[in-house]
């Protein structure tokens, strides 16, 4: 399954919590989510993105080795069915929103309880989706990089296409080149 397609059902199955443990289950849900899109793109993504992709993953990896096996009851991680990153700017921006209405709810949850085990579960799921979230708003941003400079480029060579396709408009069509003089030929000599 997609990565896009996942932070959907991510976000879906955020949005329908009721319980305070349902919050903290899918704050590691969607962190198991970055440890996949990370190692995915690592492997996979463009070369640009692959050292950032790593720290993505293993900031996904630490932070579900703090989920209480518990809190995991929804089946499984939903990560394990990802096969794509089909768009990665798409799927990182996707999984950007996530983190954010994951660290909201969690927010919520911290404050809204009396119970100390469930406040500092939120404030481990706090502090793994803004690591999360660290590492793909860098790659958002190193990715908006890349596209300005492929921009450039091809902003360069269309110039370069012009101004050759002016000189040939200039001389007939024909490229430019410097004529030998003939010796037979006169040449005006100076007074």
């Amino acid at each position: 399954m997609d990565a896009e397609r996942l932070v959907a059902i991510g976000r879906r199955a955020l949005a329908e919590c009721r319980a305070a443990l349902d919050v903290v289950a899918e704050a590691w849900q969607a962190q198991a989510l970055a440890q996949a899109i990370g190692s995915q793109l690592a492997v996979n993504g463009p070369q640009e993105l692959r050292g950032e992709a790593r720290g993505l993953s293993e900031a996904g990896g630490r932070a579900g080795m703090l989920a209480d096996p518990a809190v995991l009851r929804s089946g499984g991680p939903r990560a394990a069915q990802l096969t794509a990153v089909a768009d990665p700017g798409r799927s990182l921006d996707a999984l950007g929103t996530l983190l954010g209405e994951v660290g909201i709810a969690l927010v919520g949850v911290a404050c809204a309880t009396d119970e100390e085990g469930l406040y500092w579960q939120c404030i481990e799921a706090i502090d793994a989706a803004d690591e999360s979230s660290d590492h793909v708003r860098a790659m958002l941003h190193r990715l908006t990089l890349c596209e300005r400079d492929r921009e450039r480029r091809r902003d360069r060579d269309r110039e370069r296409e012009r101004s050759r396709g002016v000189d040939a408009d200039r001389d007939g069509g024909r490229p430019v080149t410097a004529r030998r003089p003939d010796p037979a030929e006169p040449t005006a000599s100076p007074p």
